[in-house]
């Protein structure tokens, strides 16, 4: 549910702006690791899912200075509306790029107006707030706040999403997750909802075992279960399988996807099938030695006889 408040509409995998939790390996002087955030349980398997594109898009990635970043997205399709995004974020070092935590600030407007703000703002060594705003046009979607506490070898977090006082409406969501060996992390998530016509709370256990070679992950609640597996093969070659059900919708959904680097052809390939009959794929080539990568994609959907292909190109 937290990942939900705050969908994003950036391109690529970023799925959400602050999850930059390194692997999860046994730490050195033998004391067990923190856990990272809860955010990011099933990152590794569905980082290995190519993203579905369609039409033809350009980005244009500027850096301005070793805090400073802004880009350029130009999107044309005739299936969906097309639309022009301006993307900016205030670092505070390089290694933010790097799987390490840094204070930042990323805006986002595209052509019709909307906007998509987030800030990480570390109050102490182990305290950090995050806060996320996005609006649809001239009207206000998401406002979130959230706190994180990150231990030794757990993390804890409250978030406050869409607060309305005149509607006396709120949602609530705590993460838990604890390490309780090397490789195993067990925690859940309890989200409260509140408004005039209805009030109730969804329970969510989660838990991770991870291995240096491969990741499984399982949220089981009320709501539903989501269940992944990620396992690198070689330095090549990276598989991941997701099985999702939900007991709102009475809809599962299982789906396998791939990864397959060639460094020495500047190629990245990732694929997917899943149980709707989707079959999709995406294919990366940096184009050295200018700074500029080629994107293409297709995807079918067989039982709703649809094809989607796009181009897309990233510069920088």
């Amino acid at each position: 549910m937290g990942s939900v408040l705050a969908l994003s509409s950036s391109p690529g995998h970023q799925n959400w702006p602050f999850s930059t939790d390194p692997p999860r390996w046994e730490r050195r002087d033998g004391r067990l690791p923190n856990p990272g955030s809860f955010h990011s349980l099933h990152r590794s398997c569905k980082e290995v899912f190519p993203q579905q594109i369609e039409g033809v898009k350009m980005i244009i990635n500027k850096t301005l200075s070793s805090f400073f970043k802004v880009s350029h997205s130009l999107h044309l399709s005739a299936v969906s509306p097309s639309y022009y995004r301006f993307h900016v974020e205030h670092l505070q070092s390089d290694d933010y790029s790097k799987d390490k935590d840094a204070p930042a600030l990323i805006g986002e407007m595209d052509s019709s107006g909307s906007l998509n703000a987030h800030a990480l703002l570390h109050l102490t060594e182990r305290v950090r707030a995050r806060t996320v705003f996005q609006t649809q046009q001239s009207q206000f979607v998401t406002w979130q706040f959230e706190t994180e506490y990150r231990g030794n070898d757990f993390t804890a977090a409250v978030t406050v999403a869409n607060p309305d006082i005149l509607r006396e409406s709120v949602i609530l969501v705590a993460h838990f997750l604890q390490s309780v060996s090397s490789g195993l992390v067990l925690g859940g998530e309890l989200v409260y909802h509140r408004g005039r016509a209805e009030e109730g709370g969804i329970l969510t256990l989660a838990g991770q075992y991870s291995r240096p070679n491969w990741v499984a992950t399982l949220n089981a609640g009320k709501g539903g279960a989501h269940a992944s597996y990620y396992h690198r093969a070689n330095k090549q070659i990276q598989v991941g399988v997701e099985f999702e059900a939900s007991t709102r919708t009475q809809e599962t959904t299982t789906s396998f996807g791939y990864q397959m680097e060639l460094p020495e052809a500047n190629m990245v390939f990732r694929g997917m099938i899943n149980s709707r009959c989707i079959i999709g794929g995406v294919l990366e080539k940096r184009l050295t030695p200018l700074p500029a990568t080629l994107i293409m994609g297709a995807f079918v959907n067989h039982r709703g006889d649809k094809l989607q292909v796009g181009l897309g190109v990233n510069v920088g």
